[in-house]
């Protein structure tokens, strides 16, 4: 915004210790009149017995006299006072608001694109220091966050791609071969196109959590839990993995169907990254002090930490342990941590010591 000039904050700070230091002098100046200057007497006085005296000279001084000689002196100090207030406040402006000019400095190159430059204050704590750190803090997330949203959109226009490059050469095919039986050519286009419109509502929820546009209202995880196993039992069944479901109310505060979609990515999860035969997935909830919890467990193949440390990124499927041709669009895991950040939550992977992986999810409690 165009802003018309003004004084600066260097100058406005040298006035101020000028005038401070003129101020100063000018009350000590009047502390010197109030004190001693005004019981000087008017006239002169000839003090008894002191005629011929060395020590009084006869004449007692008037304040007259001391006038004329005090007040040329005192003008002079107010001016030397002045002349010093203003090059002394000048420096110490400059030295005082030299961190400024860094943090300025890197405030314009973060404006211009370059969120790689650190203000880097050196010293002890104060406060440009801790301004200074702060900055500092606030562009690396920024910068760290602007290179996740960047990796994001160039995978999710790859992932949205695929499908449509699928769709055209099958038309093409189609067009090529007018003969050609269409039965099998609309299933696979049913196929893509229902892969590509997954893709997009996973997208568009991500963006709705990450936003926070939701109401929040009382919600219980444990009757979560229990709604989304029962509707994916049968993909359980069908996967010959073994679902349980336990634990007490986890009373939360927040979305009801955004926190139905986070369980049911993390129990479909667990079905699908699961043993080939005999698998186990364990729900249970819980309310621990101002939290409501949420864990999924399953078992799985060992998982090495540094994968597991990387499973909620975005397109990220963990296809070392997929043992179903029902990949998903690699945003469950991501959905589920956008979701838990939207309700100030804590999302927890670790895992388990016989192979498989634990999901904890931790929100604050209604």
């Amino acid at each position: 915004m165009a802003r018309a000039p003004g004084v600066s904050v260097r100058l406005k700070l040298t006035l101020s210790y000028a005038g401070f230091l003129m101020l100063a002098g000018a009350l000590l100046l009047a502390a010197v009149w109030w004190f001693l200057l005004r019981y000087v007497p008017e006239r002169a006085l000839i003090v008894p017995g002191s005629t011929g005296d060395p020590t009084t000279g006869g004449v007692f001084p008037v304040r007259s006299n001391l006038l004329r000689v005090f007040a040329p002196r005192a003008c002079a100090v107010l001016a030397f006072l002045l002349v010093f207030g203003l090059a002394g406040g000048w420096f110490l402006a400059g030295r005082m608001l030299a961190p400024l000019g860094r943090l300025t400095e890197a405030t314009r190159r973060a404006a211009s694109g370059s969120l790689s430059h650190r203000v880097q204050l050196p010293g002890r704590s104060d406060e440009f220091r801790e301004l200074a750190d702060a900055f500092d803090t606030m562009l690396a997330r920024l910068e760290a966050h602007v290179a996740e949203q960047r990796r994001f959109a160039a995978n999710a226009s790859h992932e949205l791609r695929t499908p449509l490059a699928v769709s055209k050469a099958l038309l093409d095919v189609a067009r090529a071969d007018p003969g050609r039986d269409t039965g099998a050519l609309l299933e696979r286009l049913a196929a893509v196109n229902t892969r590509a419109i997954d893709l997009t509502e996973a997208l568009l929820l991500m963006s709705r959590a990450e936003q926070r546009s939701f109401t929040r209202e009382p919600v219980d995880l444990s009757l979560l839990a229990e709604e989304a196993t029962e509707t994916l039992l049968p993909l359980a069944e069908r996967h010959g993995v073994t679902l349980e479901t336990s634990g007490d109310i986890a009373p939360a505060l927040g979305s009801p169907a955004l926190l139905l979609q986070l369980t049911t990515n993390l129990v479909h999860n667990a079905i699908v990254h699961n043993l080939p035969e005999g698998g186990t997935v364990r729900v249970t909830t819980g309310a621990g002090p101002g939290t409501a919890v949420l864990t999924v467990e399953n078992t799985g193949e060992p998982l090495a930490p540094e994968l597991v440390a990387t499973l909620t990124e975005p397109f990220r499927r963990g296809t070392e342990r997929v043992h179903t041709d029902h990949a998903g669009v690699g945003l469950g895991l991501a959905i589920v941590k956008a979701v838990t950040e939207a309700h100030d939550g804590t999302l927890t992977l670790a895992p388990r010591a016989g192979g498989g992986l634990r999901i904890s999810v931790e929100l604050p409690a209604s």
